[in-house]
């Protein structure tokens, strides 16, 4: 029995990798490079990403399939859940973000924020609240007047903690004039699909587009350490 089984978890492996390798084969220079494949557990469709858009297609890599998939019962969008848990953290610019170390750092967040964005200031006063994390802040103004802002931010000898004066005391920054990588920081979220702030991302991928309370920042924190 137990060769039997053993063969048959072989034979089942032999097949998703085989499905893999066509895939590859058949989509090889025909599309961006393929950064991921896996087999979902509906319809015999496997997920791919190209770039950071999820798409899927057929084990022989025929046809491409650009959409979401829908969980009729729980009114899921799966397609979106992926997305946002195939977010690649360490290929992230992070020379581009402000950076801040509280604590020990060793926890990470990454996240695009406004100046004049109502939960932004919100968020802020939340992380406040959290400690031994290291915050990569993606400066992302998309308010009107926000770049302004922004560049007096980021031209200030402290940017971290002018920011932390402005969004939590509101201390606006003093008006200096240097050369910033927004132009970048823009082009970057525009390519990730950042349509709003604030826009967290945590070290294991996950994306969360909005605020969170503390405790939830917590959580997630905690469980990207983990991964």
């Amino acid at each position: 029995m137990n060769k039997i089984l053993s063969l048959l978890l072989l034979l089942a492996c032999s097949a998703a990798n085989a499905g893999e390798a066509e895939i590859r084969q058949s989509l090889q220079g025909k599309v961006g490079k393929l950064e991921h494949i896996a087999k979902t557990p509906y319809a015999g469709l496997y997920e791919i990403m190209i770039g950071d858009k999820v798409l899927y297609t057929d084990e022989l890599g025929l046809y491409l399939i650009d959409g979401s998939v829908i969980d009729v019962k729980n009114r899921t969008d799966l397609t979106e859940q992926r997305r946002r848990q195939l977010f690649n953290f360490d290929k992230l610019p992070l020379e581009l973000a402000v950076k801040r170390v509280k604590g020990n750092g060793k926890r990470k967040l990454a996240y695009f924020t406004d100046p004049q964005c109502g939960y932004c200031k919100k968020l802020e006063k939340e992380l406040s609240k959290v400690s031994d994390v290291t915050l990569y802040m993606f400066l992302y103004p998309i308010f009107p007047g926000s770049e302004e802002i922004v560049r007096n931010v980021r031209c200030a000898k402290d940017p971290a903690k002018t920011w932390d004066d402005l969004m939590l005391k509101g201390i606006a920054a003093a008006s200096i004039a240097c050369k910033t990588p927004t132009d970048k920081v823009m082009a970057f979220g525009r390519e990730k699909q950042v349509n709003g702030t604030p826009n967290l991302i945590f070290a294991d991928g996950t994306q969360v587009p909005g605020y969170l309370p503390a405790e939830e920042l917590e959580k997630h924190l905690n469980e990207a350490a983990k991964k």
